[in-house]
């Protein structure tokens, strides 16, 4: 599938494609929300981006209150990652995940089957996805840590050559 025409609103309000976001890198992007108890992969995740953004690697996070954990405003949203847990990597304004308004990007990545071989819905705050420059996707659970091997062992196949 072909995920870079996919239109994309910053976390500040710039508009942009899902593309032009990775630019021919690999990408991890992850459903977030502030108020999660999961919300501690925030320092991971980071990571991943402070690790890998040299090798042509992306995290990409897409702020969410389907499952209603997340900061009423983007502002509040970047005031919070950034003084909480340093994140610099790109982030998106607030989208629906599940549902008929679902985020066009998130429409397609929910037909790629997770761990248990089943696709469908978003199921919690924290969903992983790795996308490699050429389209493949390893889906990971909200509590698969972004460092757990699997997925580490993801990015580095996904890393452009």
């Amino acid at each position: 599938m072909d995920l870079s025409d996919i239109p994309v609103t910053t976390l500040r309000g710039k508009q942009t494609t899902f593309g032009a976001l990775t630019a021919g890198k690999a990408a991890l992007v992850v459903n977030v929300a502030s108020r999660c108890g999961l919300a501690p992969q925030y320092e991971q995740l980071e990571e991943l981006q402070r690790t890998y953004g040299e090798r042509g690697f992306t995290v990409i996070g897409f702020p969410s209150n389907q499952f209603m954990q997340e900061l009423g405003s983007e502002d509040k949203i970047a005031e919070y990652c950034s003084a909480t847990w340093g994140v610099t990597f790109p982030m998106t304004e607030k989208v629906k995940l599940n549902g008929r308004s679902a985020h066009p990007l998130y429409k397609e990545l929910t037909k790629v089957p997770g761990p248990d071989g089943k696709a469908g819905r978003i199921t919690w705050n924290f969903e992983k996805f790795v996308i490699s420059p050429t389209g493949e996707i390893t889906r990971f659970s909200p509590r698969t840590t972004p460092d757990a091997p699997e997925v580490i062992a993801a990015i580095e196949t996904a890393l452009p050559q």
